[in-house]
């Protein structure tokens, strides 16, 4: 089975200069890499609000998801990083709004810091393309 595959950029200039695409589509496949809340700015989004960082990064994957033809309904796995595992209840609200009732495989996974103290969050998602 030959499997086509298409890189996904957001723009943000290191992907470019490191090499790197924020989202795969190989086949019915999409994997999302890690997304902090960094705005096109660079700013960070939410500073210091980890229900926040959660709920634009999720957002923001949802949309680049859609860009390669599935919905939320196609997410089958979320990995969450977090810089304090005390966040995990304002994470898990965040994450429930969007993704509660589609149920997908989630673990949320403590980590020593991000690129800046101001990030609290970073999330990893894949989706398979499937009739809903």
């Amino acid at each position: 089975m030959e499997l086509a595959r298409t890189n996904y950029s957001s723009g943000a200039p290191l992907e470019e200069k490191a090499g790197y695409s924020r989202m795969v589509k190989t086949g019915p496949f999409i994997f999302v890499g890690g997304t902090t809340s960094v705005q096109g700015d660079g700013s960070v989004y939410g500073e210091n609000d980890p229900y926040a960082q959660t709920k634009y990064v999720l957002e923001k994957q949802i949309k680049l998801i859609e860009q390669a033809g599935a919905s939320l309904e196609n997410i089958i796995k979320v990995k969450i990083y977090t810089t304090n595992m005390s966040f995990t209840g304002e994470i898990i609200k965040a994450y429930s709004e969007l993704l509660h009732d589609i149920r997908p495989l989630c673990t949320v996974i403590g980590i020593s810091a991000l690129n800046r103290p101001a990030q609290l969050v970073e999330i990893e998602l894949d989706a398979v393309l499937f009739a809903c």
